[in-house]
């Protein structure tokens, strides 16, 4: 920008007394319209520049005002005073006498301002130097602000421009006013891009930042492949079709879900084309990627038969609350609906933004046997029941001894096979179980030395404060201190492979929003 004709003759023109003044307001316009900035902007940078130059003749204590005639183009200079009872430093000061003598206003008073006309003289070489830069960071710093404003509004859009370099694998691309950048984990892997080439992608981010706006765009993004359907499908364009959700594993496959407001339309069709035109398109822009257009649908079950397609399903469990699903089909269905290296699966996941669980019919059979057997088994060793009675009870959908305390003896005795005494026993023995272990429970947490802020939390039970203590979390600051996917668990994706992380209450079914809720009670107290 330094080297622009028009500062160059701008400065000649502001320290030359001969100059055509008219000449500075023709410039204004000039770089305004080059520029794309208010012209008003280009004058306050001038007067700026007039200012900081006029301080290396007149002392950089002095207060300069610099004004340029916005109809003439002529500069005037003033020099400011403040109005003082003993003026100490004449360069800035004026008695509050001679203020009002030379101003001819008896109503001024300590504290205000008086100018002083200077004279226009050339300020030299140096202060036409500082007058350049003073101007040209001005005018540059308006470029920024302009293409920050420009493309701020443009996050959430597909952007195209011309590869211009790649620079340690990331694409600096060209969009005609300013830079962007596709990094290398953004780009479709094996994708061949080289200077030169038009290129479109998805705006994620735009961040204003001191070297001037910068611009990140995607290839690999899920709303990079949306945004394309847009293009492509009027009918989504037009919000006749929806597009609730997408996933992606770049350059290899993607699932996209939609739906119709119009229950005469079929999304999918729509999203298709006629003979695959409008979805080929999109795969040609993705290079190559294998697109699976999936129904939505409001029932979990049902959206996960068809994301799981073309696996065929015999049973859904579903778990709203944790947002998990336990799918179970057969054999010959386990590797269509897992896919290669698990991707069908996990596309599916992350399409539903639900935890997914593959299970063969052979596998629920033998989880739920050994289920049953568990359960059976606690009732049997703690409340001291022969196998059949405890059997029973499990089949009837008791699973725990709490369950059995709460229950009335009345409950109790209408299951078959359970009359009025041992209904009463059954009560008897579960309350006298649960009092045991609450007492050793409290025991074991003396021995572990939980403060008693943490032990009077409410929401924690005695057996969840049991294992914190065993996993050394044992005072309310501990416990404020965890994120809830440390009490819930969670999954991570490492090196593409989605990894189980357990959680310390993962065994008591704790939802995450009753661990948010725990933590956030924790936080008011410990950092109160």
């Amino acid at each position: 920008m330094g080297g622009c004709p028009f500062f160059f003759r701008c400065f000649k023109i502001m320290f030359n007394e001969r100059s055509d003044k008219l000449e500075l307001l023709r410039i204004a316009d000039a770089v305004a319209s080059e520029k794309s900035i208010d012209k008003e902007l280009i004058l306050d940078s001038m007067e700026t520049a007039i200012q900081k130059a006029a301080k290396t003749r007149y002392g950089q204590e002095t207060q300069i005002s610099a004004k340029i005639d916005r109809e003439s183009g002529n500069i005037t200079l003033h020099r400011v005073l403040i109005v003082s009872e003993k003026p100490e430093n004449t360069n800035v000061e004026i008695s509050l006498e001679d203020a009002r003598e030379r101003e001819k206003n008896p109503e001024l008073k300590v504290g205000d301002e008086v100018t002083e006309l200077l004279p226009n003289i050339d300020l030299g070489r140096i202060a036409a130097q500082t007058a350049k830069q003073v101007i040209s960071q001005r005018v540059r710093d308006a470029e920024r602000e302009k293409q920050y404003n420009d493309f701020k509004d443009k996050k959430g859009e597909i952007l195209s421009g011309i590869v211009k370099r790649l620079e340690f694998g990331n694409a600096i691309v060209d969009l005609g006013r300013t830079e962007s950048v596709i990094r290398k984990e953004e780009l479709i892997p094996r994708e061949i891009i080289k200077p030169g080439d038009r290129i479109k992608a998805y705006c994620y981010d735009v961040r204003r930042e001191i070297k001037g706006p910068q611009i990140f765009l995607s290839r690999s993004h899920p709303d990079f492949m949306s945004k394309l359907f847009s293009v492509e499908v009027p009918e989504i364009y037009d919000g006749i079709i929806e597009i609730k959700s997408a996933a992606r594993d770049p350059g290899s496959r993607a699932k996209i879900c939609v739906h119709s407001t119009d229950s005469s339309l079929d999304p999918v069709g729509a999203c298709v084309g006629m003979r695959g035109s409008r979805v080929q398109a999109v795969v040609n822009e993705l290079q190559g990627e294998k697109i699976d257009i999936v129904l939505w649908s409001e029932d979990p079950a049902t959206l996960a038969i068809n994301a799981l397609a073309p696996a065929e399903i015999q049973k859904v469990v579903i778990d709203k609350e944790n947002r998990k699903l336990e799918v179970v089909l057969s054999e010959a269905n386990l590797s269509k609906a897992i896919g290669r290296r698990g991707q069908n699966v996990r596309l599916a996941s992350k399409l539903m933004d639900y935890e997914i669980e593959i299970l063969t019919d052979s596998e629920e059979s033998e989880r739920r046997q050994a289920d049953f057997k568990e359960k059976s088994e606690t009732l049997i060793n703690n409340l001291e029941l022969d196998e059949t009675l405890g059997q029973l009870l499990v089949a009837e959908g008791i699973n725990s001894i709490e369950e059995i305390s709460q229950l009335g003896k009345d409950e109790l005795s209408s299951i078959n096979g359970i009359d009025e005494n041992t209904a009463e026993e059954l009560k008897k023995r579960s309350e006298e179980f649960l009092k045991k272990e609450k007492s050793e429970i409290q025991d074991r947490l003396k021995n572990l030395g939980m403060d008693e802020n943490l032990l009077n939390l409410k929401g924690l039970t005695p057996g969840m404060l049991l294992t914190l203590g065993e996993k050394k979390i044992k005072t309310i600051k501990d416990f404020a201190e965890l994120a809830s996917d440390e009490l819930t668990g969670a999954y991570d994706e490492i090196k593409g492979e989605k990894v189980k992380l357990d959680g310390y209450l993962e065994d008591f079914a704790l939802s995450k929003k009753e661990a948010d809720d725990l933590i956030m009670a924790a936080r008011a107290i410990a950092f109160d």
